[in-house]
């Protein structure tokens, strides 16, 4: 009997077809593994960074430092904050948005770069296009003060007084074109009077000289008004957000007082535009379990705001519509801030 050639072998077509099956169910496997080496590295596998544009020691930075703390809890991972403070903020969110977008540079930003944004300012970033929002963080109630020993005792008895004096009452806000400044002027807008405008660098020192008389009144933020209203050093004539605050309740809102007027300030968590959005979406579940937690919502509380907590989809609709209020407001009044 001579040698079996292939082609007498009944088997060989069925042996070829699981030969070229098998091999074909190989070949995803093949590619498919470098892909799992490459993306086998859960994120966050290491310590993350959050840049808080603001020296150390102020509200901003109190509340970066809070919910970094909280944040690191639910990543697993450490979480740094990095001061990267100057020129109104633009230093930091600069740093920011030309950061890798790996989801380990976070930026913590509010009104003041939003107001940058709609000033029409030239600025080293494009806000919209290089940063985009995981959530808004914090929402913080605002306080129109006088001294203790100002002859005004309500709202209305100092609104009364300067319509009737056009340019008598000075205002001081933390300089010309920032959030405070928007809102004092919102409110004489509002108020329909006219008063000369006082810029400091900074509220600290504004409040120093509406303690000391220098100016008649001052919008601050709840964290530096509550303890000088505290300490009876200041006297508080309206809150300037649409309710009362939970902390502060007998002090009655700018519009139930005649005032129409709706002001507050407010931070949020970003993270550069190239950021991948599973990245993103684990950012803002951290970011919204961090803010459940009762830690977070009473160190809120204590500096009379309160947690947020949104969808990046719904913190962006709120900044676009911040931009285009602070840009309409600057235009109508008149401000501008400089290059």
């Amino acid at each position: 009997m001579g040698p079996l050639r292939p082609s007498s072998m009944s088997v060989h077509p069925f042996l070829r077809r699981a030969v070229l099956a098998a091999a074909a169910a190989l070949v995803p496997l093949l590619f498919a593994q470098p892909c799992l080496a490459q993306g086998s590295e859960p994120f966050p596998s290491k310590p993350l960074r959050l840049v808080v544009p603001f020296a150390p020691g102020g509200a901003a930075d109190v509340i970066g430092r809070s919910v970094a703390e909280q944040l690191q809890r639910e990543l697993g991972q450490s979480v740094v904050v990095v001061n990267r403070d100057g020129a109104g903020t633009i230093v930091g969110v600069n740093y920011v948005a030309k950061a890798p977008g790996d989801g380990y540079t976070l930026l913590l930003s509010g009104d003041a770069a939003t107001i940058n944004t709609a000033s029409g300012r030239t600025l080293p970033y494009d806000f919209l296009r290089e940063l985009t929002p995981v959530s808004v963080l914090f929402s913080g109630a605002q306080i129109l003060l006088v001294s203790k020993d100002s002859p005004f005792k309500t709202l209305q008895d100092m609104v009364s007084y300067a319509r009737a004096h056009p340019g008598k009452l000075r205002y001081g806000s933390s300089g010309i074109g920032t959030s405070i400044h928007l809102s004092e002027a919102s409110f004489n807008a509002a108020a329909d009077i006219e008063a000369l405008h006082v810029p400091y660098r900074g509220v600290a020192p504004a409040i120093t000289d509406l303690i000391g008389g220098q100016v008649d009144y001052v919008i601050a933020g709840s964290s530096l008004a509550t303890p000088a209203i505290q300490s009876g050093q200041l006297r508080a004539l309206a809150i300037t957000t649409a309710k009362r605050s939970p902390m502060l309740p007998d002090i009655p809102t700018a519009r139930e007082q005649g005032v129409d007027v709706e002001t507050m300030g407010w931070y949020g968590l970003f993270v550069p535009a190239t950021t991948p959005p599973a990245v993103i979406a684990r950012l803002n579940a951290a970011t919204l379990a961090a803010l459940k937690t009762p830690e977070l919502s009473e160190r809120f509380k204590s500096i009379g705001g309160e947690a947020r907590g949104t969808s990046p989809e719904e913190a962006a609709v709120f900044v676009k519509a911040e931009i285009r209020k602070f840009s309409e407001l600057m235009r109508r009044l008149n401000i501008k801030l400089d290059n």
